[in-house]
């Protein structure tokens, strides 16, 4: 764990060194996935079966290509109650967030007489992956449909690895409930490319989706342009800005939360208080050696972790800037205050009581968010991500002769003469 004093003479060298590390998976696997996505476009089927047993070891033909609904049905009935009722929750929050956040249509007519607008459509279909080896989370299945689902999206097509053959049933009982039409078994970068290519079973989508590991990321990275892609995710992050009023013992869960994904996550504390700082970090410790997850979590805090000591709260903003984090926490007195001053954060969370791990389940907001400093430019997942926006623009001839002279001599200027002839000759003005 690094510890930082914003006051030091050295800070700034070594808070750009925080800033810049690179914490993606070591492996150059840029080479690997482009020869699984040429196998996938020119063999089809034929090449998801050889990878699904070389690396999810089982056969396709033995265990099945798609699941079917019973499989989900069966799923979701076997359910506990409590659990049942924890997804359904979940699920109605997500819904009716990602609902507002449907874009109107436009349709005006302006003072020159042009009328223009702008129609807003779903795609067609949208493919959504969904980890199955280290992580196998129902949460990310909705956070991925559901927002497909109010867009309008009429085939949405679930991609899950099943390594062994075994199928993870909080998945497959999150896919009922979130309203999937077709799961298949296939995972990694080829069955990003199956989606994007299409095979003889799977069709081609509009849209992919979903986290994935380092071959996963690189492929949908690689084949934006013939699919549309939500982003390319890195490893997860939380920033916590947090005050001595605190209780250390939850600031130390919170930033666990993230640290327990990945050895590669990051949890980053800023404070004002220096003896605050030593009880947070004494109650990771604690909390270290108690955590089911604790081996990948250390390994995460150890490499990544910092905690940062500034002279005042507001002065961490412009730092937390820099960093862009997926998450930011403010638990403090005058978080909405500290909010006014963020730009560059995928999600945050304002006060004591709002931990971020509520918002990876049932709070509403989606938390498919950017990592890696993307928060720079980059937003969270989104009903936009399914949809496209058409514009369009209707002239009678008093709109031609108000605005279309402008048109001609622009195109001329840029050595255009058909561009300028189309106008032109609609004016009834001389050729070019």
């Amino acid at each position: 764990m690094i510890l930082l004093d914003a006051t030091a003479p050295d800070f700034e060298t070594a808070f750009t060194a925080l800033v810049n590390a690179r914490r993606e998976a070591d492996e150059d696997v840029a080479r690997d996935v482009a020869a699984i996505l040429r196998r996938v476009r020119d063999e089809g089927d034929a090449a998801l079966a050889d990878l699904t047993r070389r690396f999810d070891r089982h056969d396709l033909d033995a265990s099945g290509w798609r699941i079917d609904a019973d499989a989900c049905d069966a799923a979701l009935a076997g359910l506990t109650p409590e659990l049942r009722a924890a997804l359904e929750l979940a699920a109605e929050r997500i819904a009716a967030y990602h609902a507002e956040q449907r874009p109107a249509d436009r349709d005006t007519t302006d003072a020159a007489g042009v009328r223009l607008g702008a129609r807003w459509t779903a795609v067609d279909a949208a493919g959504v992956y969904v980890p199955g080896g280290r992580a196998a989370y129902p949460s990310s299945v909705l956070m991925n449909v559901i927002p497909a689902k109010v867009a309008g999206v009429g085939r949405v097509v679930m991609v899950t690895p099943t390594p062994d053959g075994v199928v993870n049933p909080l998945v497959l009982a999150a896919a009922k409930i979130a309203g999937v039409d077709e799961i298949w078994r296939v995972g990694g970068a080829q069955a990003v490319a199956a989606l994007a290519y299409g095979t003889s079973r799977i069709a081609p989508v509009d849209v992919v989706t979903g986290p994935g590991n380092a071959w996963v990321a690189e492929a949908k990275r690689q084949l934006y342009g013939v699919v549309g892609i939500d982003m390319v995710a890195g490893p997860s992050e939380i920033v916590v800005v947090a005050d001595a009023a605190n209780d250390p013992e939850w600031i130390a869960a919170d930033l666990l939360s993230q640290a327990e994904h990945d050895p590669t996550s990051q949890s980053i504390l800023f404070t004002d208080d220096a003896s605050f700082a030593q009880s947070v970090a004494d109650a990771v410790a604690r909390q270290l050696a108690e955590l089911a997850t604790g081996a990948t979590a250390r390994a995460s805090w150890d490499a990544n972790g910092a905690i940062i000591l500034v002279p005042k709260l507001g002065d961490a903003m412009p730092l937390v800037d820099r960093l862009a984090p997926e998450h930011l926490e403010l638990a403090c007195d005058g978080a909405a205050t500290l909010f006014d001053a963020v730009r560059h954060a995928g999600s945050v969370f304002l006060g004591r009581h709002t931990p971020e791990a509520v918002g990876d389940y049932v709070a509403g907001p989606n938390h498919v968010l950017p990592t890696g400093r993307r928060a720079r430019f980059a937003s969270g997942l989104s009903v936009l991500d399914y949809m496209k926006r058409t514009s369009f623009l209707s002239l009678d001839a008093a709109g031609l002769a108000a605005i279309g002279p402008a048109a001609v001599a622009l195109a001329q200027a840029e050595g255009l003469p058909a561009h300028a002839k189309s106008v032109a000759i609609r004016l009834n003005r001389p050729n070019p």
